[in-house]
């Protein structure tokens, strides 16, 4: 966060000095205002592209073998822009090398999902996924009880990241 506060900064500054330049080159014909102006619009669409890029950027680090399950596609009033491209705001990811297969159940998988969303911590949670029966389930409570259970669809992204990548 601190580092694409800077590079708004800097490209502020930049936009400041195109402008600046322009009138220079132009004998003074450009409007001072322009000024702040090219240096606004230069600090926005900084900003804009650190919002599009924040995908693609930690979706391409992460380790080999976990896998993108699903994202989640933004659209928001104050961002009139992402009504014509959307941006992914968040997205789940399925830790496949670290899937354990039950001892007792054949196809029952438990694996670790990475939650990541812009600009908050990454949360892990542990889910176990029944691929024959096609359902999942967070263990309840963490206190060994029984889980509950949650039918899903063939289609699910999180059943077919680990049953398509584990099973």
């Amino acid at each position: 966060m601190f580092w694409e506060l800077i590079a708004v900064i800097v490209a502020g500054v930049a936009g400041a000095g195109v402008v600046m330049l322009l009138a220079r080159a132009t004998g003074g014909r450009v409007p001072k205002w322009l000024i702040p102006v090219g240096a606004g619009a230069a600090m926005l669409a900084t900003s804009i592209s650190n919002e599009y890029s924040w995908y693609d950027a930690t979706s391409g680090n992460l380790p080999e073998g976990v896998l993108v399950a699903e994202t989640h596609e933004s659209r928001a009033l104050w961002r009139p822009w992402t009504y014509l491209v959307p941006m992914v705001d968040r997205f789940v990811a399925a830790d496949l090398p670290s899937m354990q297969p039950n001892a007792d159940t054949e196809g029952l998988w438990l694996v670790q999902l990475h939650f990541f969303q812009r600009w908050h911590p990454t949360r892990t949670v542990q889910v176990m996924v029944d691929c024959p029966g096609a359902r999942r389930a967070a263990p309840s409570g963490g206190d060994g009880g029984e889980p509950r259970w949650i039918d899903v669809t063939a289609e699910d992204p999180i059943l077919v990241a680990v049953c398509g990548g584990g099973a």
